[in-house]
């Protein structure tokens, strides 16, 4: 594809976006969602179906809704409110860990800065430029494997790992589609360009998609 036609990229998905179900993350970010809650709930979500994330997310904000709250759980107690998430054990002490920081380092607060929260054990720069969008509402782009594969795959880039896809979106893509490209490329990567046999057929995007790297599609 052409890097003008980003903006049609977008234009579409944005229209499309109304057809395909919210990830589990940004429905936490819209239901008052603190940025301590998109944290988590990203921690929770990685390795882990939508709808598993969803319904652990909804369990443990029953409980704790704060770095302090949270803190005041023990890791046993996490695992089980959070399971079956991917890993849930592991996630369970880095939660448990990570909130107690908050508490004695940080007042509470969860840091709006991408590099302070790349600190923290097990944050990664998805993780943390999510927060960073979701959270607090400032440019960043979060890249996941959908971000990674998709713009790959239209063509707009050519990269061999997330960190490097970012690069080089942060030096190429509009600043007006920072916040949202993970958004919009998440549900369509989970509803219509699958990894696998994606729906190329039906695809708005098709006329304009290298589909690089595609080798079966429906």
């Amino acid at each position: 594809m052409k890097p003008d036609e980003i903006h049609t990229v977008f234009t579409i998905l944005r229209e499309e976006y109304k057809n395909w179900k919210t990830p589990a993350v940004t429905i936490v970010s819209q239901c008052n969602g603190s940025p301590f809650k998109v944290l988590i709930s990203c921690i929770i979500s990685l390795r882990t179906k939508d709808e598993v994330t969803a319904l652990a997310s909804s369990r443990i904000f029953a409980r704790a809704q704060t770095p302090e709250e949270m803190a005041a759980l023990s890791p046993d107690e996490i695992s089980q409110l959070i399971y079956p998430a991917g890993f849930y054990r592991n996630k369970a002490e880095q939660i448990a860990r990570l909130s107690r920081r908050l508490v004695d380092g940080y007042a509470g607060t969860v840091p709006d800065c991408l590099d302070e929260l790349l600190t923290f054990k097990g944050v990664g720069r998805k993780t943390a430029n999510l927060v960073i969008t979701l959270g607090f509402g400032k440019p960043g782009i979060c890249v996941d494997t959908h971000v990674h594969r998709i713009c790959n795959r239209l063509g707009y880039i050519a990269s061999k790992s997330p960190d490097e896809t970012e690069k080089l979106l942060r030096s190429q893509l509009p600043p007006m589609y920072w916040i949202g490209i993970n958004d919009v490329l998440v549900a369509f990567g989970q509803n219509h360009c699958h990894p696998v046999s994606p729906f190329c057929s039906s695809c708005r995007l098709a006329n304009i998609c290298d589909r690089v790297d595609v080798r079966v599609s429906r």
